[in-house]
């Protein structure tokens, strides 16, 4: 009898237990799917004042931070403290605090920034100095002549006219007369020491490719937010006119 029993309670339990691992799977994979929702970044719909200033802010704090080489920065972590002071929260590092922190990191950040562009525009001149046409002469200034001109050669204290592309050696352009379609007058010596150095070999008519080293052009500073420091920098110039 406790036999019968026994197994009459076990034919009633085992549907219940099927039953019961077919929820229990459909919930896990309920749970995987909500899971894999909340990893997806949450996107914000710029539908106010209040939100396009918001993010207008984060893009140029975020561009800010990214320049001077905080790119490597958790962008969870900078949100939930963002999130924290503007709720009033318990803050996990005080300000005082978080200034000296945040100051090494940013130094630390962009000298080792810094050290990866110079190696880059070092290679890039060591290299490119063995092409076929490359020049280079004793200050680090190297150039290739496209079309030899015949005309006047300019002194450091005359002015030119001339045509130019400038580009970052990843083909960056980041000015560009020819695309203004005006060409630009100015002092031999009133330019980067690159463009003053080759402007002197040149003749009216020439067009030559420029690759000016970094110590010859905007060195450690950059220019303008388009030209990062160490950079090496790439013209194609062509002589039109001594004045």
């Amino acid at each position: 009898m406790k036999l019968f029993v026994f197994c009459f309670s076990m034919i009633i339990t085992l549907p219940l237990f099927a039953q019961s691992k077919k929820e229990l799977q459909a919930e896990v994979t309920k749970l995987k799917a909500e899971i894999e929702q909340l990893k997806k970044p949450k996107d914000v719909e710029l539908t106010d004042t209040v939100k396009k200033a918001s993010y207008g802010l984060g893009v140029l704090v975020a561009s800010n931070l990214k320049s001077q080489g905080g790119d490597s920065l958790d962008v969870e972590a900078l949100t939930i403290a963002i999130r924290d002071v503007y709720q009033n929260k318990t803050l996990k590092i005080q300000q005082q605090d978080a200034m000296m922190i945040v100051q090494t990191y940013m130094q630390q950040a962009a000298e080792k920034k810094n050290s990866k562009l110079k190696e880059s525009s070092a290679a890039f001149l060591k290299e490119n100095k063995t092409k076929e046409g490359v020049i280079t002469t004793a200050s680090g200034l190297q150039y290739k002549v496209i079309t030899a001109g015949k005309g006047k050669a300019p002194k450091a204290t005359d002015n030119v006219t001339v045509h130019y592309v400038g580009k970052l050696v990843d083909g960056t352009v980041f000015d560009s007369s020819v695309e203004r379609g005006q060409p630009v007058t100015f002092g031999v010596n009133e330019v980067i020491s690159g463009w003053t150095e080759a402007l002197q070999l040149m003749h009216e008519g020439d067009k030559w490719l420029l690759y000016i080293p970094q110590e010859l052009g905007y060195g450690d500073r950059g220019a303008g937010g388009q030209i990062p420091p160490y950079a090496t920098l790439i013209f194609e110039v062509e002589l039109i006119k001594v004045n």
